[in-house]
């Protein structure tokens, strides 16, 4: 069950694709769904002809391509404040602030549907690819609010080193390595890395964790000394 969503609050938002299957087969589907999350999180009337993006755009930020440019669109209105993502193959995480009440509803509708629609359209399938509409959880505690983005961003070490909730890792360096290049993730951004930078709004975290250079040594010490029994409520895994 969802919380009552509150404008200015902050919010974990997961889905997972139906049964668990993939929902990202390959790149092109990873750089859609963060194209997604930039286009579809503005309160202006989103245009509904058809539209696409160039991936060579991914490094520097999203640029828009259709009836309007980036150069002549006006600009966006947020929905919601989306302070951190990260795409995994089966499912997504969202940290986000919502600008109303009702913001987070109809930008997780603009992204579910507008995602499914495109996923299902290139590989001729149809029907749910998600596993229902979403799941998000309020962060109103202190110590959910510093664990959940090293959380969020830690999630691709299921690949590289899945034992890592247990604090069984051998190789730090090597793990850190791992998460500078899960590029499906705003972590690269937050350590000064541009790699999707217009899709977030950074400033508000970065502010709490003393910049980027402080948040890339400070994950390191995070893993080391993650208890993640005490955010289990929030990791809505």
């Amino acid at each position: 069950m969802r919380p009552k969503i509150i404008a200015g609050k902050i919010y974990h938002v997961l889905n997972r694709g139906v049964d668990k299957r993939p929902i990202f087969l390959e790149d092109k589907d990873y750089l859609r769904f963060i194209h997604d999350l930039y286009e579809f999180n503005d309160q202006n009337p989103i245009n509904n002809g058809f539209y696409h993006f160039q991936t060579q755009y991914n490094v520097v930020g999203l640029r828009y391509i259709g009836a309007n440019t980036t150069t002549n669109r006006r600009p966006r209105k947020f929905l919601v404040e989306i302070l951190a993502f990260c795409l995994m193959k089966n499912h997504y995480h969202l940290m986000v602030i919502p600008k109303t009440d009702r913001a987070l509803a109809l930008f997780m509708k603009r992204l579910n549907q507008g995602y499914t629609r495109y996923f299902n359209e290139k590989n001729e399938r149809s029907g749910v690819l998600f596993q229902g509409k979403y799941k998000a959880v309020e962060v109103n505690r202190e110590a959910h609010f510093i664990h959940l983005p090293y959380y969020i961003h830690c999630n691709p070490l299921d690949y590289s080193a899945p034992n890592w909730r247990k604090r069984e890792i051998k190789d730090y360096k090597k793990v850190f390595a791992s998460l500078t290049n899960w590029r499906w993730s705003s972590f690269p951004d937050y350590i000064g890395q541009k790699n999707f930078p217009s899709v977030t709004q950074r400033d508000f975290l970065l502010k709490f964790f003393d910049g980027p250079e402080e948040y890339k040594k400070s994950m390191i010490a995070w893993l080391k000394d993650m208890d993640f029994d005490a955010i289990a409520d929030i990791a809505l895994e």
